[in-house]
């Protein structure tokens, strides 16, 4: 299979960083989905299946990611999930999935902090899609 064989899900309520990473996905060749709030998301969810999502962490919610994953993952536990987020940054809380317990607690697959560059989020992809 080849990446255009992927749809991946992006759901952020900004729209600066929607927008591009939506065109960096596109132009490394995958099929594309975005939505700007967890609302979306969920409803996104309730009738589709993708390949991979990333889901911003603070959106209509502070833990909007959070509860993204635990939703996506409930009804399609082979997803992968990214978290790409600028909490640390904007907050100074910091989190990761180094240990069992964050991982059973978060639910996601990866953490990135925004302002990853497009070949390092292609790459985070690849690594989960096993491509």
């Amino acid at each position: 299979m080849n990446k255009g064989d992927y749809t991946v899900l992006i759901a952020d309520d900004d729209p600066d960083y929607l927008f591009q990473t939506v065109k960096a996905l596109e132009r490394a060749g995958y099929r594309v989905d975005a939505v700007a709030s967890q609302a979306e998301a969920e409803a996104y969810i309730a009738q589709h299946k993708p390949d991979i999502a990333i889901f911003d962490l603070m959106m209509e919610n502070d833990d909007s990611g959070f509860i993204l994953c635990y939703k996506l993952k409930k009804r399609y536990p082979d997803v992968p999930v990214i978290i790409a987020t600028g909490v640390a940054r904007e907050t100074g809380f910091i989190f990761s999935l180094d240990t069992r317990n964050e991982k059973e607690w978060i639910k996601a697959d990866s953490y990135l902090e925004k302002g990853v560059r497009p070949e390092q989020l292609d790459n985070e992809i690849m690594k989960l899609l096993n491509l």
